[in-house]
């Protein structure tokens, strides 16, 4: 199974880019990230839908769509882990998650996801959500491979 990671905007160096960098690096999944940014000048509904289209565009067709947003469902490390274990043994090849700019994911994407999914209910800032995500990908990784490193 591929993972992929699109996102709005662009990771400077610092520290929510370590973050990220040193759990994908951990993950033996293949993790590519495609950042995506909207050139044109547009606002609310218009720029969600433009976001909507670059974000789709930098992920394979037909890959396993996983919304990251506020308004998603709040998983435990282990059932997040079920959830990719059972992708995983049905064959999925391309799994994607997808995170939204600053006024979050047009409609379109949390129809077409099969999970949109948060971390919690507060909002996160975006840069730090990819780091996140990494960490919970390689915890999820640990989990299946009956690790240590998860301890619950």
């Amino acid at each position: 199974m591929r993972l992929w990671l699109a996102a709005v905007g662009r990771a400077k160096a610092g520290p929510h880019r370590a973050l990220f960098d040193e759990y994908a690096a951990r993950l033996s999944w293949p993790f590519t990230l495609r950042e995506v940014e909207a050139k044109k000048r547009v606002e609310g509904e218009e720029l969600k839908r433009l976001e909507a289209e670059l974000l789709l565009a930098a992920v394979p067709p037909g890959a396993t769509l996983v919304a990251l947003d506020e308004r998603g469902r709040a998983l435990s490390s282990e059932a997040f882990a079920e959830r990719l274990g059972g992708w995983r043994d049905a064959g999925v090849a391309d799994l994607a998650f997808v995170i939204g700019g600053a006024d979050g994911l047009a409609e379109t994407i949390r129809q077409r996801a099969a999970l949109t999914l948060a971390f919690g209910p507060m909002t996160w800032p975006h840069m730090l959500v990819r780091g996140l995500l990494a960490e919970q990908l390689y915890r999820a990784q640990q989990i299946l491979a009956g690790h240590p490193y998860h301890r619950a």
